[in-house]
């Protein structure tokens, strides 16, 4: 039985993560953590309500120090002596510049949830990981993070989003190297366009679409994907016209 911890979940994709992981055998995934900086949900309090005990409500701000530190320790106390097995940085923000990047004014905010969260959430469960069988960190990152393919989606005006995903591959392969000698796998996953409140309701996805299928790339993630950005895959997406395809594979840098 595998635990997982999930940043983000009041809301959008952290939210159909935890829905799903629910949802799966018991002897395939045990503890599930869901985490977010307020405990106000009510569809996931119903969800943690109706799992008897196996959904555990954590608070954690990210972006706080001192509030990573705190949820370490619940987190500790809940896993009961246990290690984690798959750690999920999916909280993330977005922006909205219609005039590109003269109108960017905030890229410091964005990068400090985008970036530096990641940072300090995976650093302070390094521990807990290290007690676990799986030792899987994985950062929701997007195909607007890739240099590679910056030109096709050129017109989006989104420029924070787009840099401080990049920021955060280039996090994702600092750690994977570090690491890699400790048994840890360190992934990108770029969960599609989804019909989520960052997405819109203009988005390809499903965003139940987009949580079975993250959470199917990462439980077959391999030690050799280490320090990669891999794409969901939908059957009947593969090919799709347009800069959106979601074939299973790498996506370039």
């Amino acid at each position: 039985m595998a635990s997982y911890l999930v940043t983000g979940c009041s809301r959008g994709l952290g939210l159909a993560l935890i829905t799903r992981l629910a949802t799966l055998p018991k002897t395939e995934v045990g503890t599930i953590i869901a985490t977010a900086r307020q405990d106000n949900s009510v569809r996931l309090t119903e969800i943690a309500s109706a799992s008897s005990g196996r959904v555990q409500m954590v608070k954690l701000d990210v972006t706080n120090e001192s509030s990573v530190k705190e949820a370490v320790l619940a987190v500790e106390h809940q896993l009961q002596g246990k290690g984690l097995d798959y750690l999920v940085n999916n909280a993330g923000v977005s922006d909205w510049s219609p005039t590109g990047l003269e109108g960017m004014d905030n890229l410091n905010e964005t990068f400090n949830v985008n970036v530096t969260a990641p940072h300090l959430v995976s650093r302070a469960f390094l521990p807990l990981l290290r007690k676990g069988d799986k030792k899987t960190v994985v950062n929701i990152s997007t195909t607007l993070g890739s240099i590679a393919m910056a030109d096709a989606f050129r017109a989006l005006p989104t420029p924070a989003y787009k840099i401080t995903k990049a920021a955060l591959n280039m996090l994702t392969v600092q750690y994977a190297q570090q690491y890699a000698d400790d048994g840890f796998t360190f992934l990108g996953i770029s969960p599609g366009w989804l019909r989520t409140d960052l997405g819109s309701r203009r988005a390809d996805l499903p965003v139940e679409v987009g949580a079975e299928k993250v959470l199917d790339t990462i439980q077959k993630a391999t030690p050799e994907q280490n320090g990669k950005l891999v794409n969901i895959h939908v059957p009947g997406w593969e090919t799709r016209e347009g800069p959106n395809q979601y074939d299973g594979k790498e996506i370039p840098w």
